[in-house]
């Protein structure tokens, strides 16, 4: 059997995005794989240094990431061997521009794997909601004696709780899985879905009024593209039932936070929050301080080891390229208007 030939590799991402992704193993793994130096990486690709255009010019794979570079048509021309760019995180639109596909490059993205922990993230917020833990953690605190919690919180508990999921995105179809084992109700809205198609997932298909009126929990997880900006609005969110929770781990524009505060100042609605616009809030936000929010600092995606993960994904997908196999992952360029 012929050994598959290693083709030229850079990495092109933020340094210290690399530092943290690629373990030694990785670091090994990539360079049994390809031609590369993995401690040369280029968050410049415009105007780079005389090592990095010496790297571009032979590198027929791109290895990215978060920080990664502009792929502009002078940077192309500057790569005359490029057939592939390898993604190791979510969307591409942040990097991968017109000129890529005008030039045919293959692109492969790990958003199925780094959909993993904000569908993780989620679960495990929905649980804790439907329990009442947020009230409970915040009253116990504040009492410090006994009480009869169980009286408390007669009306909380996830048994048959209905959760609305809004975006059958790959972390929407990744939570419905997760939801699975739990005798929960689960409620989707997806305007590209057939009502067929929800149910094949799991879910039951439901406007987004009918949703936001019939959830105990609703999560978001649609893209952020100019029809979504403020589609939980003061509409959807007078709809939601009192002591219901919003939870937001996709992107803050998609809620109308000012028709939010409202709504938890009173205590009327909880929110779990890791994303909000802007990002992070203002240091004098109520978001900070009302004991409804669990706010987070966008940390529901893939952190500390979960980014090997990604590596993974990544450098399976190189081993893909090395063979001659097309790639596990592609990326659709039809499917980018409507995706993260």
């Amino acid at each position: 059997m012929s050994t598959p030939r290693r083709p030229a590799l850079l990495l092109a991402m933020d340094p210290d995005i690399a530092r943290r992704l690629l373990t030694p193993h990785h670091r090994e793994r990539l360079t049994r794989l390809t031609h590369t130096d993995p401690d040369l990486v280029a968050d410049r690709l415009d105007h780079p240094t005389p090592e990095v255009a010496a790297a571009l010019a032979e590198a027929e794979l791109l290895l990215t990431s978060w920080g990664a570079p502009p792929l502009t048509a002078p940077v192309l021309e500057a790569a005359p061997r490029l057939r592939a760019v390898v993604h190791a995180a979510g969307s591409v639109r942040h990097h991968v521009t017109d000129a890529c596909w005008q030039r045919g490059l293959e692109i492969t993205t790990a958003t199925e794997a780094n959909a993993q922990p904000v569908a993780e993230y989620t679960l495990a917020v929905i649980l804790l909601a439907n329990k009442g833990v947020l009230h409970a953690a915040h009253h116990y605190r504040h009492l410090r004696a006994p009480h009869d919690w169980h009286r408390a919180l007669e009306h909380h508990g996830n048994y048959q709780r209905t959760v609305g999921v809004i975006g059958a995105s790959h972390i929407g179809r990744r939570l419905i899985t997760l939801l699975r084992p739990h005798d929960l109700r689960v409620l989707l809205h997806d305007p590209h879905l057939s009502d067929e198609q929800t149910r094949q997932l799991g879910a039951e298909p439901a406007d987004l009024d009918h949703l936001c009126a019939h959830s105990q929990v609703v999560t978001v997880h649609a893209p952020q593209l100019p029809s979504t900006h403020h589609m939980i609005g003061a509409h959807q969110l007078r709809l939601m039932p009192d002591g219901a929770t919003l939870v937001n781990t996709s992107r803050g524009s998609l809620v109308d936070e000012q028709a939010l505060l409202p709504h938890l100042r009173d205590g009327r609605l909880h929110a779990v929050l890791d994303v909000t616009e802007p990002e992070p809030p203002a240091p004098d936000s109520p978001l900070y301080d009302l004991p409804n929010v669990l706010l987070t600092p966008h940390v529901a995606g893939s952190l500390g080891n979960e980014l090997h993960r990604l590596a993974d994904h990544a450098l399976s997908e190189i081993e893909n390229h090395v063979h001659g196999r097309p790639f596990a992952t592609p990326v659709d360029p039809a499917q980018l208007g409507r995706s993260a």
